[in-house]
């Protein structure tokens, strides 16, 4: 594997290039009713507002936002089931929405070969699946619509991801994973240059497996991939601070600030303006202040 990571200034999310070699933050949009933060939060008697997400979406994009991640299913621990139909009536109207009113990546968090295949034609430009394309199907429907894919290190499900989690090693696990998951991605024709990898902050890790990732990350870039950083109003943060999910975010922030300097590339976040106030505040002093404001 490569010790450096790859040449990211024109990385092409289907019609959509973005400069990786700089960090870019995504906004969450979580179309659901029970996501863990903003469930529900989209919702008109029981029914989601496809203005409401555009009108979110638009405003994220205004506070820096280069990346929209829209999420149709609820990955928290003891989630509803969602049945596919309900995933793509979710998902695919405010995809359509987006790609037609916004200059903006639109990322679509999905495990579903169906949802996957779906938005590939309505404009999505990056499959973010936190299962890592391991549902029958994924791999082969990711493959198909030649958009990059990013894949996630979870342990377990979400219904039992937090049971216990144990690793010998985390990081050395993780990267074990994380490898096997490439492996399968070439394999199903998604070439390298179409990867990119989260570690799944909260997904199967006690606070102090989340912390020795994060505070280790670099040694992903082993990998020569982009790196997504999930850490935004998770528990890990309440397990420091002890603060509820809406007074999380100086926590998401110094985790950001972190990242970026542990060569982290995108971050997926639903506080936007802020965050990308650290990210550039964050490159200035790692710059020391050679850097474009642009």
């Amino acid at each position: 594997m490569d010790n450096t990571v790859n040449d990211l200034s024109a990385y092409r999310f289907g019609t959509r290039i973005l400069d990786l070699s700089r960090p870019q933050v995504m906004g969450i949009v979580n179309v659901t009713p029970d996501s863990f933060s903003d469930g529900g939060t989209l919702y008109e008697a029981r029914k989601l507002s496809v203005d409401q997400a555009l009108e979110r979406a638009r405003q994220m994009v205004k506070d820096g936002a280069t990346i929209i991640d829209v999420g149709g299913e609820s990955t928290r621990p003891g989630a509803a089931v969602v049945s596919v139909q309900e995933e793509l009536d979710r998902v695919l109207p405010v995809v359509e929405r987006l790609n037609a009113e916004l200059d903006v990546v639109i990322s679509v968090d999905t495990s579903a070969p169906e949802v996957i295949s779906g938005v590939a034609g309505l404009g999505a430009g990056l499959i973010n699946d936190v299962r890592a394309l391991g549902r029958e199907g994924a791999l082969e429907a990711a493959a198909a619509t030649g958009l990059p894919v990013c894949v996630m290190h979870m342990q377990g499900s979400p219904a039992t991801m937090q049971d216990a989690p144990h690793y010998d090693d985390v990081l050395d696990d993780v990267s074990y994973f994380l490898q096997q998951r490439i492996r399968a991605c070439n394999d199903a024709g998604i070439a390298s240059d179409r990867i990119i990898l989260d570690p799944g902050f909260g997904f199967g890790k006690t606070v102090e497996h989340n912390l020795r990732l994060l505070n280790n990350m670099r040694q992903l870039h082993r990998f020569g991939m982009p790196l997504l950083v999930g850490t935004s109003r998770k528990s890990m943060i309440d397990h420091v601070l002890h603060r509820p999910v809406d007074q999380r975010l100086a926590g998401t922030l110094a985790t950001v600030a972190i990242g970026v300097q542990q060569g982290g590339q995108i971050f997926r976040v639903h506080d936007v303006r802020e965050t990308v106030d650290v990210v550039r505040m964050t490159e200035a002093i790692l710059n020391e202040g050679r850097i474009d404001n642009d």
